[in-house]
């Protein structure tokens, strides 16, 4: 009955948030394409996603991360980044401030935002990432605690034990959305074959759209 009335619970909680929500992205690839969700909890990396998408940021961007049942990383990598801003040691580094929410989690969907190991845990302006994982055990949730410090509610462990996600980030990087239809195509994404680097064999491009009021009405009616 406790299972029951948390899944219940976990439901409410999706239809409630969807509908709260203003803005959708749609993520188109060769693979297919799938609907992004943006939270408006998260309104710093929200707006520079979309600034970045109208602005033309993410420009023949592509998923040049992916590694199997963790994640797939698109945009710009850390060392490209990196070594552009060693090249200007005068000039501010260009973050997101981090918004780190304890309820937006590394559930299987959820879109986050990479950074590199600074201790703000701020954003890089350009390199998301869609989060695969697997399915986790309450053993497996309580190394991970006890490795991190980080507490799991029962209703995220329940996530985690039936949709899966990848936990051991919770904490350190934002998540500011999630796939909200076309989750088949980003298992598609993580399931091809990549070399050493974790660059896909063959090339994965992108492109972004953002849904107008009407497209975002429909979704919101589904």
């Amino acid at each position: 009955m406790k299972k029951l009335f948390i899944l219940v619970s976990l439901i409410s909680l999706s239809v409630s948030l969807a509908k709260a929500q203003t803005w959708f992205v749609q993520l188109s690839t060769p693979k297919g394409s799938m609907i992004l969700m943006l939270y408006d909890e998260t309104p710093k990396h929200r707006d520079n996603f979309l600034k970045g998408i109208k602005s033309g940021l993410f420009k023949d961007a592509e998923f040049n991360r992916v590694i199997k049942d963790f994640v797939s990383q698109g945009g710009e990598l850390d060392e490209t980044i990196l070594d552009r801003e060693k090249l200007h040691p005068g000039v501010p580094l260009q973050r997101v401030d981090a918004e780190i929410k304890p309820n937006l989690f590394h559930k299987k969907g959820a879109l986050g935002q990479g950074r590199n190991d600074n201790p703000e845990k701020s954003s890089y302006l350009d390199q998301i990432y869609l989060v695969q994982g697997k399915v986790r055990t309450d053993a497996e949730l309580d190394i991970i605690a006890s490795k991190s410090g980080h507490q799991f509610t029962p209703a995220q462990r329940e996530v985690y034990k039936t949709i899966g996600g990848t936990p051991k980030l919770d904490g350190d990087y934002t998540i500011f959305g999630e796939v909200v239809q076309g989750m088949d195509v980003a298992e598609a994404i993580n399931a091809v074959q990549t070399n050493k680097h974790d660059l896909p064999v063959t090339p994965i491009k992108f492109t972004l759209r953002i849904l107008d009021k009407k497209e975002a009405k429909k979704i919101l009616k589904r």
